[in-house]
């Protein structure tokens, strides 16, 4: 599974770092078209995550993979021979969506077949997906450098194919049976029918969904994320939970470029800071987080360094070269720690606070909060935070701080209830006079 997903984000690789240039020079598209087709396809991603978990909990997670990856084959292999905008919109969209349904479904199956240790799954997951990532992205720029028509095809091909031998080993790989849901993890054993059943009895106070009276005797209706109050809550947290991600793509560069006085030849040592230390460091981190109270505390430090982060970001404005590039390196340091950070914290509670029977359907609600993100986190960057100036940049962090704060209170109150042990039954009357 995990050599799956190293030749998944390979191929994703390619195609992030070559698309927009394909867009331009090999079909002809200007920027405002482009820009219309990447965000449709943005808001299309966001569908993605809730539709796999919706589709996970009727039909099995491997065969739907393998769906996802023919699927994705299927466009990029259309967007070979297209060429009127009217048609690449939606090939585009279908593309991002059947990514994002993807990303989705992995965790799904990783959630089942490493139970407790999903987190040390997690961790080589991220590290994998990283060093695939820039696997894809060195291809890509010996491909690009050639600048033909021809080069760009063969990187889009090159793409298509890594889906192919994704599907294939996918196929491969055996998933343990789990009657059409994603199976509690060893982990959660200690909280026994209170994960199972904690999503009803939390209904109440904290999700609005069905309570155990509802539920006729012998059977088991599983309860919806969509009107489970708590769980929803922290998936809208877990939106600038993310925002990380945006900082390093988007704001690092962009503030260098435009508010600082650092050389822009800097830009590529982000990613190199990135890559590097999340292929080193994401193991430890998680295994120092990997509990679900420990997650919790993750989300605390996140806020406090994402602050730190945004902190070295203003600061670099209006100095020299060489504070401004020290300031902006050490932010990359600290953004890439916020997402080893987030993607231990992100992962172990969005499994732990979503009840067993319905695990499935609530993962693919917590995948749309990344999906949001990447949709709105650079608009917050460039359209609000950048244009404030470091002011903005303060603002930025000290509101992720405290919403990390509430983020921290309500998972930990949401754990309590989940995995607080059954009351005892009250004796029946009947029991107590024939006593």
């Amino acid at each position: 599974m995990l050599l799956a997903q190293l030749l998944d984000r390979a191929g994703t690789g390619m195609w992030a770092a070559s698309s927009v240039l394909y867009f331009t020079f090999v079909l002809g598209l200007d920027a405002d078209r482009i820009g219309l087709m990447l965000g449709a396809a943005a808001v299309a991603g966001i569908a993605g995550s809730p539709l796999a978990g919706h589709l996970a909990g009727r039909f099995p997670v491997r065969s739907l993979l393998i769906g996802c990856h023919l699927l994705r084959i299927g466009t990029l292999g259309a967007l070979l021979v297209v060429t009127r905008f009217d048609v690449l919109l939606p090939l585009v969209a279908v593309t991002y969506l059947g990514d994002r349904a993807a990303k989705a479904l992995e965790m799904l199956f990783a959630t089942r077949v490493a139970g407790e240790r999903r987190g040390t799954y997690q961790a080589l997951s991220r590290s994998t997906a990283n060093a695939g990532y820039a696997v894809g992205a060195g291809i890509a720029a010996a491909g690009l450098a050639l600048g033909a028509p021809e080069a760009y095809r063969a990187l889009i091909l090159a793409n298509a194919v890594s889906f192919l031998a994704a599907a294939a080993l996918v196929w491969r790989t055996r998933e343990p049976r789990a009657e059409g849901r994603v199976a509690a993890g060893a982990g959660d054993a200690a909280a026994g029918g209170a994960v199972g059943t904690g999503g009803a009895a939390n209904g109440g106070a904290e999700s609005g969904g069905a309570s155990r009276a509802d539920v006729a005797p012998g059977r088991t209706r599983a309860p919806s994320p969509w009107r489970d109050r708590g769980y929803l809550r922290f998936v809208l947290l877990d939106i600038p939970m993310s925002l990380d991600d945006s900082v390093l793509a988007v704001g690092l560069p962009l503030w260098l470029v435009v508010h600082t006085d650092a050389p822009h030849a800097l830009v590529p040592a982000f990613l190199v800071i990135n890559t590097v230390l999340v292929v080193v460091l994401q193991l430890r981190v998680s295994a120092r987080f990997e509990r679900p109270r420990q997650a919790a505390a993750a989300v605390s430090v996140y806020g406090l360094t994402m602050l730190a982060c945004c902190v070295l970001l203003a600061l670099s404005a209006g100095t020299g070269a060489v504070v401004a590039s020290v300031a902006l390196l050490a932010a990359a340091v600290l953004v890439t720690g916020a997402e080893l950070l987030r993607s231990v914290s992100s992962w172990e509670l969005a499994v732990s606070l979503a009840p067993e029977q319905a695990r499935a359907s609530y993962l693919g609600v917590a995948g749309m909060a990344m999906s949001v993100q990447k949709s709105a986190g650079p608009l917050l960057l460039t359209g609000a935070v950048m244009a404030g100036g470091p002011v903005g940049w303060l603002a930025l962090g000290a509101g992720i701080a405290a919403l990390s704060v509430v983020q921290r209170r309500s998972a930990v109150r949401r754990l309590d209830s989940v995995l607080a042990p059954p009351a005892p039954a009250a004796p029946s009357p009947s029991a107590t006079c024939t006593g």
